[in-house]
């Protein structure tokens, strides 16, 4: 009994460990390569970087830059008035003693309707430092991870000959891309103003991808020439 409880546990940490490596490990064709999608039927591996798109998740990384940047995106200009702030109230509203009221110095204290307020907010920065380093591995992070899981779909050139919605949106139908984000080397017009009105779909350059934008899509579309950017950058 003993003997078969032991195998069974041994079985359950195999298969277990098995799992474990499964889904860890890239999904990449080969080891430095990465599938293009030439068209709808045609594939072919590209060299890529190890570095850039075949590293481990670093999932609290990730978190980190994600919390940094959408911060640093806050306002932060709300601002409330104190009793001090509030325009009047200079000449106490009655005297000390004989009206048989509560004592009163200003009309503008706050528990006076049209006074101060307690506590009130002020201007902050809510702005998170991190480090130019931690920042590079956070998006080489988020690039493996979507490579792992069949989020990437690279292609040579992806363009629209006219900003019509109708023609991109035909396009990436046919593609099989609904919710993606767009990334080039270089923003095309056309591309931008066709894709402008589809609230699925954006369009982005190499220097204006961020963590949030890579993660917020099912799919991210890019070409050959912005991956070598982002081995560039990211290298």
């Amino acid at each position: 009994m003993n003997a078969i409880c032991c195998w069974s546990r041994v079985l359950f940490l195999a298969l277990l460990a098995a799992t474990w490596l499964y889904v860890r490990q890239p999904r990449l064709a080969v080891k430095g390569k990465l599938i293009m999608q030439l068209n709808v039927n045609d594939a072919q591996a590209i060299e890529v970087s190890e570095l850039t798109f075949g590293g481990e998740f670093n999932e609290t990384l990730v978190h980190q830059a994600v919390v940094a940047y959408m911060a640093g995106g806050r306002q932060g200009s709300k601002q409330q008035k104190t009793r001090s702030d509030v325009r009047g109230g200079g000449k106490r509203p009655w005297r000390q003693k004989g009206t048989g009221r509560a004592r009163a110095g200003t009309i503008r204290s706050p528990i006076w309707r049209g006074g101060g307020t307690t506590f009130a907010a002020r201007p902050q920065d809510h702005t998170q430092k991190l480090n130019k380093k931690m920042y590079r591995a956070a998006l080489r992070s988020i690039l493996a991870e979507l490579v792992r899981t069949d989020r990437l779909v690279v292609v040579q050139d992806f363009a629209v000959e006219a900003p019509k919605t109708k023609d991109l949106l035909n396009k990436l139908t046919g593609m099989g891309l609904t919710d993606v984000l767009i990334v080039s080397d270089a923003v095309d017009q056309n591309l931008y103003l066709a894709a402008r009105n589809l609230p699925h779909v954006d369009v982005r350059d190499v220097q204006g991808s961020d963590p949030v934008s890579l993660i917020a899509y099912d799919k991210v579309l890019i070409t050959v020439s912005a991956v070598k950017k982002f081995e560039e950058l990211l290298g």
